[in-house]
């Protein structure tokens, strides 16, 4: 009765490995084979008959067989679930004597009489011909390329990175990536990785950045960088595509170079020729302003209504066309006249701009008055002419009350930020750019007289001098006009002046 209970449990345990869609042995300590399931008769060509009994050395190639007895008894001393022989490549031997990689799980399972050991057996002949696919196609690569995990260690590299990067292929395996990275970038190179191990999807490295690559000799080069996540039984990796890009950057920095040069050109010139059509119109126009005045004041009583009308338009369209041709040629002057940067007191400039403005400042009665001002490096008579400019508009465009004009500055994120506040009639704020368009007017020349052109001036200074200038207005509530002027000197600050 018990025997035919013990059948029954091996036929039914038999049953089982059978249902089992991978290549199950069972072997006993002395290394017999107890059990063999359909997958492995068929994995390995023998029949179970031919096996069972047999030592289970037959099922491996002959290179291997003498040293497979004391791996067997090590495990049996210390018998626990673990892959056999991790870290090595292993291979079974079919019965018409060829050889094929596989991976084998060891399953300790102890019994009355014996412990026995469940072999399970993994046919790895296609994942090996993948991964022979897959690094024969890394390595005929024309484009550089290394394979990293988590921690950033290469465990592939191809024979374009040899070439870009100097070093041969075994002097990287194992390696940190870290040495292919500039001294400067390495610091923060973990953490990149890591973000990117987080949430893995195929991009570009560093995008909208410089990169920079180091060779084995020491020299950097610029680099761009494609990142593909490899995901694998193994875990998850990354496959890195590296471009030298030296050419490219070259040829696009001589374009740049170029293009700078023929615009500083253009520039150049069309600055002489603003300088020279505005000097040279200013003499006929003079001659024409003189001579339509001596008409209207010698021909005044002579003529009807009509006529004087036509001359006093006349004597006001040539006073209109030499205010514009005067800050065309201020315009024009911001370079073709500028003055080297020097060191200047902020207050020297304020007081400057205010002299020459007291005579409007009079007129409509306006306090304007400044803070503590800066040290600044630059033009000076540039800057006095923005401030003439900025304060003269708030004069202006003033409103129904005395013109208050107040000049202040502080540091600002390595700049001094220079704020000129009024309480005048105030700008909407889709104008905010286009004011300081050359030539932009939002009012008709009968209420507020001029060219468009200082706001314009006041740009291309502050430009000049690194800085960039702008407003916050709203109708009704004046004006802050902001700029900027880089801080330089000692310790990259000056002192208030």
């Amino acid at each position: 009765m018990a025997r035919n209970t013990s059948i029954r449990s091996v036929e039914q345990l038999t049953a089982i490995l059978n249902s089992v869609p991978t290549a199950v042995i069972v072997v006993d300590g002395s290394g017999a084979m107890v059990l063999v399931n359909a997958q492995a008769e068929q994995l390995f060509g023998y029949s179970s008959t031919e096996l069972l009994g047999e030592s289970v050395d037959i099922l491996l190639p002959y290179r291997f067989r003498a040293g497979h007895p004391d791996m067997r008894a090590g495990f049996m001393c210390s018998p626990k679930t673990r892959p056999m022989g991790a870290g090595r490549d292993l291979f079974g031997l079919r019965k018409d004597g060829t050889e094929f990689p596989i991976e084998i799980g060891l399953n300790p399972i102890a019994t009355n009489d014996d412990t026995l050991v469940v072999s399970a057996i993994v046919d790895m002949t296609e994942r090996k011909r993948m991964e022979a696919r897959f690094r024969a196609t890394i390595e005929s690569a024309p484009t550089a390329m290394v394979m990293i995990d988590q921690t950033g260690t290469v465990l592939q590299v191809n024979a374009e990175i040899e070439r870009l990067f100097g070093y041969r292929r075994e002097e990287l395996l194992q390696r940190k990536v870290e040495a292919l990275i500039p001294e400067r970038f390495q610091g923060g190179h973990p953490g990149q990785r890591a973000r990117f191990f987080t949430s893995p999807e195929a991009r570009r490295m560093g995008a909208g950045r410089d990169l920079f690559a180091l060779r084995k000799d020491g020299t950097e080069f610029p680099v761009e960088i494609g990142l593909s996540p490899v995901r694998t039984d193994e875990g998850l990796f990354v496959l890195a595509a590296i471009v030298d890009i030296s050419e490219r950057k070259r040829l696009a920095d001589a374009t740049l170079q170029r293009a700078n040069e023929a615009l500083e050109r253009s520039n150049i010139e069309l600055q002489r020729f603003a300088y020279v059509a505005s000097h040279d119109l200013q003499t006929p126009m003079r001659n024409v302003a003189s001579f339509v005045e001596l008409l209207q004041t010698s021909y005044q009583d002579r003529l009807d209504a009509q006529a004087n009308d036509w001359i006093r338009r006349i004597v006001q369209s040539v006073k209109q066309l030499q205010t514009l041709v005067r800050d065309l040629l201020e315009y024009s002057r911001v370079d073709s006249q500028a003055h080297p940067f020097e060191p200047v007191a902020g207050r020297e400039i304020f007081d400057a701009a205010v002299a020459l403005l007291e005579s409007s400042i009079s007129a409509c009665e306006a306090d304007v008055s400044c803070g503590d001002l800066p040290v600044v490096t630059g033009d000076r008579s540039q800057l006095v002419q923005v401030l003439i400019n900025l304060i003269g508009n708030s004069l202006k465009y003033r409103g129904n009350d005395p013109p208050i004009v107040r000049v202040t500055a502080r540091a600002h994120e390595g700049n001094w930020l220079f704020a000129v506040q009024d309480n005048g009639i105030g700008i909407e704020p889709r104008y905010r750019e286009r004011i300081f368009e050359i030539f932009e007017r939002l009012h008709e020349q009968r209420l507020y007289p001029g060219s468009g052109i200082g706001l314009a001036v006041c740009r291309r200074v502050i430009h000049r001098h690194g800085g960039c200038i702008w407003t916050e207005s709203g109708p009704g509530r004046g004006s802050i006009f902001y700029f900027t002027i880089p801080q330089q000197g000692e310790n990259g600050h000056e002192q208030p002046g």
